[in-house]
């Protein structure tokens, strides 16, 4: 039997997700120190044996590992701003959401004040937060991060995704483009149903396996996207351009709003327009990849 004792860990902010966080290292059997400006908010978690520490300098002074989840950025500097935190040889882990920007800023203020520091992103709902599940993003310098890997997978499913600190967020907005944009086009293609009397729960398995089929494809696109090469081997961009339209009249000849087919099929003409018909539909990575001007 192995009686090393777990690597204690610090959490500093206890709404849902703090609150989370720190239940599922003290699940884990990490002794657990947490802290929150409204400290009530951890008296269910000292029931179950943390610590609440009186003060944030107490709180990092607990261990060498403190867990950030606070409402932005701007709260972290609030927080561990004052001269007197001395967070020198600390091991800051920020799961506060914000951009990549605020996570290289971020980055380079904890290595002036002396602490080590990851950024990340939590893709989980609280209360999936200690399962399998819970996908957990850090991005930062690997040997900090392997350092607390036994530690931080007491969350879930915890990665790795490089060295520069704004991967996490990146990939986390990247994330829900994905959630919302397969989220829309169910519900687009629902509305368009619902006019002849098919309900959501009928379509919802139709719509499941397209989703996943097309899924399937993403492999093959991101290889031509790398390369810069589109071979229409499936279909043309002219031939989507067609479907489009399809798409467009359908929904306005049953009173469905076709506002979010218009927005692809405007991208799809300016790539056409730019000689790009014969092509396949990944080289609309070009029209995705530039700044809206209009």
């Amino acid at each position: 039997m192995n009686n090393t004792p777990l690597a204690p860990v610090t959490v500093i902010g206890l709404g849902l997700m703090g609150q989370a966080l720190a239940g599922a290292f003290l699940k884990a059997g990490h002794p657990t120190t947490v802290w929150n400006r409204t400290s009530s908010k951890a008296d269910r978690l000292v029931a179950a044996g943390a610590r609440s520490a009186p003060t944030v300098g107490d709180a990092l002074a607990a261990g060498p590992l403190t867990i950030l989840c606070l409402t932005d950025y701007d709260a972290v500097y609030e927080l561990l701003g004052p001269d007197e935190i001395d967070l020198t040889g600390t091991t800051l882990i920020n799961l506060t959401s914000g951009s990549s920007g605020q996570a290289r800023e971020a980055a380079e203020w904890a290595a002036r004040r002396g602490a080590h520091y990851l950024d990340g992103a939590i893709m989980a709902i609280p209360a999936g937060i200690g399962t399998a599940d819970a996908v957990i993003l850090h991005s930062g310098p690997q040997q900090v991060f392997e350092a607390h890997e036994p530690t931080l997978a007491a969350l879930g499913t915890v990665t790795h995704l490089g060295a520069d600190h704004g991967l996490a967020s990146l990939y986390d907005v990247a994330g829900l483009a994905m959630m919302w944009s397969v989220l829309n086009a169910w519900l687009q293609g629902t509305a368009l149903l619902r006019t002849a009397g098919v309900d959501a729960a009928t379509f919802a398995p139709f719509a499941r396996q397209i989703a996943a089929g097309v899924a399937d494809w993403l492999p093959g696109y991101a290889e031509q996207i790398d390369k810069g090469a589109f071979p229409a081997e499936v279909s043309a961009l002219e031939t989507d351009a067609r479907a489009m339209d399809h798409l467009i009249e359908e929904s306005e000849a049953v009173g469905v709003n076709a506002e979010l087919p218009r927005l692809i099929k405007a991208m799809a003409e300016r790539a056409i327009a730019a000689g790009h018909g014969g092509e396949q539909y990944p080289v609309l990575i070009e029209e995705f990849g530039k700044p809206h001007t209009g």
